[in-house]
C-alpha cells in the first residue's frame, strides 16, 4: 500500500501527454496502467491503455513505430483483427504473434510496458537508442515505472533518497553511468533491453536484446 493514487503519480505527466489520460485496472487489482496521450496517429481509436480482442494483453506505449503499416499487413495476413489505425495496436498483435520477439520487428522510438494476463508477466522494453525513456523501481510487493523520475517520487510510491555513487560520477563524468540515477532505488531500463517481472513484483528478467 501507499499513500497516493496511482492516478496523482499521471498527473504530474500531463504535460507529456495533453491530449487526453486513461487507465487499465486488472479484475484482480494487481496491474495498474496509466497513460497520458499525445495525439498523433489515429487520434479516435489509439486512445491508451489499449488491449487485444479479448483483455489479456494490455499496454501503455510512448514513442512511434515508423514500419508499423509493414507489420500490420503481415500480422493480418496471419489473422490478428485490428480495431484501430494506430502503431500501438500493432505493437500489440506483434506481442501476441511473437512474444519478446516481437522487438527484432520494430523501427522506431519506444518505450512500453505489456501486462501478460495469461502468462501473469509485465513485459517493458526500451528503443536501441534509448530516445524514450524508461525509469523503474521495485521493492517488497511493488513494482512501479514511468516515463519520468518525479512520477516514482510521488508521496508513498518511493523515498527520495539521494544515491551518492551516482552524484560522484556526475561530478566527475557529467553523466550518470549505467542503469543508475541521481535517485537511490531508481533505475533506468537500458538502450534496447527489456525487463520482465511476474505477478509478485519480482523483476525476473533483464536482458539486452
Amino acid at each position: 500500500q501507499c499513500d497516493t493514487t496511482p492516478s496523482e503519480a499521471l498527473e504530474t505527466l500531463s504535460h507529456r501527454g495533453p491530449d487526453g489520460e486513461g487507465e487499465y485496472i486488472s479484475p484482480d487489482r494487481l496491474v495498474w496502467l496509466g497513460h497520458r496521450r499525445l495525439s498523433i496517429i489515429d487520434p479516435e481509436g489509439g486512445k491508451q491503455p489499449l488491449s487485444n480482442e479479448d483483455g489479456t494483453i494490455w499496454i501503455t506505449f510512448n514513442g512511434c513505430i515508423y514500419n508499423y503499416l509493414e507489420i500490420s499487413q503481415v500480422l493480418r495476413r496471419k489473422g490478428h483483427q485490428f480495431r484501430t489505425y494506430s502503431d500501438t495496436e500493432v505493437v500489440v498483435h506483434a506481442y501476441e504473434e511473437y512474444g519478446e520477439e516481437c522487438l527484432k520487428y520494430f523501427v522506431g522510438m519506444f518505450a512500453f510496458a505489456i501486462w501478460d494476463d495469461r502468462k501473469r508477466i509485465l513485459f517493458c522494453a526500451r528503443d536501441r537508442l534509448g530516445i524514450k525513456p524508461f525509469y523503474y523501481g521495485s521493492g517488497v510487493g511493488r513494482f512501479a515505472f514511468a516515463s519520468e523520475i518525479k512520477a516514482l517520487l510521488t508521496k508513498g510510491l518511493f523515498e527520495k533518497q539521494v544515491n551518492w555513487k551516482a552524484l560522484q560520477d556526475y561530478l566527475l563524468f557529467q553523466t550518470v553511468l549505467g542503469e543508475e540515477t541521481l535517485f537511490y532505488g531508481i533505475r533506468k531500463l537500458l538502450p534496447g533491453h527489456y525487463l520482465i517481472v511476474n505477478d509478485r513484483a519480482q523483476i525476473v528478467q533483464i536482458k539486452q536484446y
